[in-house]
């Protein structure tokens, strides 16, 4: 058996992902570079910001501690045993040590380090001058070592901390050009891969649609020579997806209005050829190569899923008209056919149509002529609402009346004058072919002479008509279960 090639629900599910894919590589790409970006330029600015603390607070406080020590030895004592100037180096070390180890920069390790020495010198000075503070006589020698060692080495970790700040500014300005630079590359990146993804998306969508639309426009044309009447043209076998459905239907349906066109030619005085050639008019090509028009103007708007609706209900009202070649079918049956037409016919006549079908479960079990009602929809579509100004409503309803069935059908249109009325009942009375340059009667005569050679001639249609208000047409059978 010939592979399926994909449905036109999965191409189009391609073209999405091949859309979507290459966009969320782009946006995934962005959010990572901007995150890499953020990560840096924070460091930097929360190293600077820990350093300048340092830079501001550390040298006065030590040099006012170890003051305190050296000329007050009452509150020396105080300092001393609450290691306050030990506890300041100890904290600016740990602070300077994490900053020493996180540093990605050679340069920025080098000066960390400075401070680093410089802080354990200045807590070797600060030992000193307290031991040296507890022995009385020793003010002018503390004094001194507080000018030359304390202050000087507070002044020196000041100016390195300071050295430290400018290189991470330089180094934040640097960052910022990189960032910038990035950026740009990022911006340029962006727009050539979403260019690329339009042009891919563009060709892509174009060979989708072109795969859609082909089988679709060469069914058409198939269509219009079998409308012709040459009924040995087939669809071609190279279907996809749903249209290999419509393709299998329409080829169905023409195999089998050859065989009962050819029956017809071959036994014309025969009750079978007889109805096979009517069943034959009944049905109507334009109907099918219109709702393929319909189709293919979806398919190529992208609005996928009402081309699988137009197709599926097309296929199942193509199946019901076949129906493997029995004349009659469940009441069920024919009404799921007409509701198919009538689905089909209100997307193409959103603005002018609706309709409701009654028809009560306990009658869908008996059986009824093929293609007995859908010929009144149609009439009431095309002779009643159509030539009617504004929305219009066809309603369907059977009901069981004793040994009978009814069924109706109403519209609210244009209704027929008088003189219309005759000449449509004396049509539907005749026994004369009926004349196919007459579409107002032509397809109504039709039922109602299958009708008389199927159930007798005391069931037919009965119609009723007033200008300007709407028609009724009534469908009387034998409720008699085969």
């Amino acid at each position: 058996m010939k592979k399926r090639d994909a449905s036109i629900q999965s191409r189009l599910n391609m073209l999405l992902i091949v859309c979507l894919i290459p966009l969320t590589v782009m946006i995934l790409y962005l959010v990572i570079m901007i995150q890499r970006f953020s990560a840096r330029y924070d460091k930097v600015v929360e190293n600077i910001t820990e350093a300048n603390a340092y830079n501001i607070d550390f040298k006065e406080e030590m040099d006012y501690q170890m003051y305190i020590i050296v000329a007050n030895s009452e509150r020396a004592e105080e300092l001393i045993d609450i290691d306050g100037p030990e506890k300041l180096i100890t904290e600016a070390r740990t602070v300077f040590t994490g900053l020493y180890d996180s540093a990605s920069e050679e340069f920025a390790g080098q000066r960390l380090q400075r401070i680093l020495r410089s802080l354990n010198i200045l807590e070797d000075r600060v030992l000193e001058i307290e031991a040296d503070a507890k022995v009385s006589g020793n003010y002018d020698k503390n004094m001194e070592s507080l000018d030359l060692n304390i202050r000087v080495l507070t002044e020196l970790i000041q100016e390195q901390i300071q050295e430290y700040i400018y290189y991470e500014t330089t180094h934040l300005e640097a960052i910022r050009e990189g960032i910038r630079s990035d950026v740009d590359n990022a911006i340029r990146m962006s727009s050539i891969i979403f260019i690329l993804i339009l042009f891919g998306a563009y060709f892509i969508s174009r060979k989708i649609m072109q795969r859609i639309t082909e089988p679709i426009a060469e069914l058409c044309a198939v269509t219009r020579k079998a409308a012709g009447g040459d009924f040995s043209v087939r669809a071609p076998e190279k279907s996809e997806g749903e249209i290999a459905v419509l393709n299998d239907s329409f080829n169905q349906m023409i195999e089998k209005i050859g065989q009962l066109v050819e029956d017809i030619r071959v036994e014309q005085l025969n009750l079978r050829a007889t109805e096979l050639k009517l069943l034959q008019a009944q049905i109507n090509p334009h109907f099918l190569y219109n709702t393929l028009d319909t189709i293919i103007w979806l398919a190529e708007a992208g609005r996928k899923e009402e081309v699988v609706m137009m197709v599926t209900t097309l296929s199942d009202f193509f199946r019901t008209t076949l129906s493997k070649g029995r004349d009659y079918i469940s009441v069920k049956e024919e009404e799921a056919h007409i509701r198919s037409y009538l689905q089909i016919q209100q997307f193409r006549y959103r603005d002018i149509l609706e309709y409701t079908i009654e028809i009560p479960e306990d009658l869908y079990d008996y059986p009824i002529l093929k293609l007995t009602l859908q010929p009144l929809v149609e009439n009431a579509l095309y002779h009643g609402i159509k030539n009617k100004r504004g929305l219009g409503h066809i309603r369907v309803s059977g009901r069981k009346e004793g040994e009978v069935l009814r069924f109706a059908v109403q519209d609210d249109g244009r209704g027929m004058t008088a003189e219309e009325l005759t000449k449509v009942r004396k049509g539907l009375e005749s026994e004369e072919k009926a004349d196919a340059a007459d579409p107002s009667g032509f397809g109504l005569q039709n039922v109602a002479q299958r009708m008389r050679l199927n159930y007798g001639p005391e069931y037919g249609i009965v119609i009723k008509s007033t200008f300007g208000e709407g028609t009724e047409m009534t469908v009387t059978i034998p409720a008699v279960k085969k």
